[in-house]
């Protein structure tokens, strides 16, 4: 498998965006162009997607809504997931035709109030903060999480890898 391309839609402008499609690109192998959208929420649009998604009534600060399972730490086939494809459309001679196609990642929703607070909690900028809760949803729809001990130190160390090609680092 090669690294190909990685596109973020939406929440952010496009060169921030690309910045962070091509930080998490070097953490998957695929043979398909892949796409994540981006929500960026208020307090009030998060709060209600977190209570209707996850049951929970409250605010909180990134969710992740992966489109697939088992693409965790293995190269990510479009053939074992054919229900995330969709297609690529352009026009051609006046025409909208198929260009191509790309496999869908699945969502990631961040709140901006509350990583604003959270920077200021945290003493780092904003674009640290929100730079960290896009990787981290991300890496959720890649398929890592933080639910024992050694699949967090994992997410962690990956999270951190791609926050050094950001230059995001945490600040001492």
């Amino acid at each position: 498998m090669k690294r190909v391309k990685l596109t973020i839609e939406g929440g952010l402008p496009a060169p921030d965006r690309k910045k962070i499609a091509a930080a998490l690109s070097e953490e998957f192998e695929t043979e398909t162009p892949l796409i994540l959208e981006l929500c960026i929420l208020s307090e009030g649009e998060i709060r209600a997607l977190n209570a209707r998604e996850r049951g929970v009534d409250a605010v909180t600060d990134v969710l992740s809504f992966p489109a697939s399972d088992y693409v965790r730490g293995k190269p990510i086939s479009a053939a074992e997931h054919a229900d995330c494809i969709e297609p690529v459309m352009g026009k051609r001679g006046g025409e909208w035709v198929q260009k191509g196609e790309r496999l869908y990642l699945g969502s990631v929703a961040v709140c901006k109030k509350r990583a604003q607070e959270q920077a200021e909690e945290y003493g780092h900028s904003l674009a640290r903060e929100m730079g960290y809760l896009i990787v981290h949803g991300a890496l959720h729809c890649l398929g890592y999480d933080h639910e024992r001990e050694e699949d967090k130190r994992e997410m962690r160390e990956r999270e951190e890898r791609v926050m050094e090609r950001l230059d995001l680092r945490r600040e001492e």
